[in-house]
């Protein structure tokens, strides 16, 4: 199969997913509570943008079986605050709740918001680390064609992305997961010094349920 047939392949299939767990966040009636219990490392789950934390609803349950009390932020909503504002909601929930040894586990926007909590919003260092699905380090060139300010946020030009790329001390603490192709960040999620694990299929929302994908946060939250 060649490239572009298979870039087109795995375009479809991934949009195919996000929409099928669009509908299926859209009409699920769990409730974030159910996943409180477990005495392993606390998780704490930040979705992407447009995304309610249902999305990410089978690897909650997958960390919740595993023996994790898994988090969300039900005041995020559908994820469309600005990063710093959506960290600060992120650190405020971490400190209210007294979580120590907490993993975030986080696809695309989110792991914005996870690295921004890390770096500036967490002075007790109760984050012990992330993994992040996806995500825009680096940006998205694609930002520029976007008409909603909350996309063209993703611009690599950024104000935010530009400070979040400045600061590797905290990178070494983080686990980036991405495929051979994304059809969102063709600048892909490579970010220095962390664990940079990609994956030999494509796409930006199906890598979530990708059994590499959940190898690796159940390998990291359990560490």
């Amino acid at each position: 199969m060649s490239g572009a047939l298979q870039a087109a392949r795995w375009w479809a299939q991934d949009y195919l997913y996000a929409a099928v767990r669009q509908v299926r966040s859209a009409f699920s009636r769990t409730q974030a509570d159910e996943f409180l219990t477990g005495t392993g490392r606390p998780v704490v789950v930040i979705p992407g943008i447009y995304e309610d934390w249902r999305f990410m609803l089978p690897l909650v349950r997958q960390l919740h079986e595993a023996g994790h009390p898994v988090h969300v932020v039900t005041l995020l909503q559908r994820n469309r605050l600005a990063v710093p504002k959506a960290a600060e909601l992120i650190a405020g929930y971490i400190r209210e709740q007294g979580l120590e040894d907490v993993m975030i586990v986080a696809h695309s926007k989110g792991g914005l918001i996870g690295k921004y909590t890390m770096m500036s919003l967490d002075p007790e260092a109760r984050v012990a680390g992330m993994v992040a699905v996806c995500t825009p380090f680096s940006g998205s060139r694609y930002a520029a064609f976007m008409l909603l300010p909350s996309l063209r946020a993703f611009s690599p030009r950024n104000a935010v992305t530009l400070q979040l790329a400045r600061e590797e001390r905290i990178n070494e603490r983080i686990v980036s997961v991405y495929g051979l192709f994304d059809p969102h960040i063709p600048e892909g999620s490579v970010l220095p010094g962390a664990r940079n694990i990609q994956l030999q299929t494509g796409g930006h929302f199906r890598i979530l349920s990708h059994q590499d994908t959940i190898r690796t946060i159940l390998a990291e939250t359990a560490a």
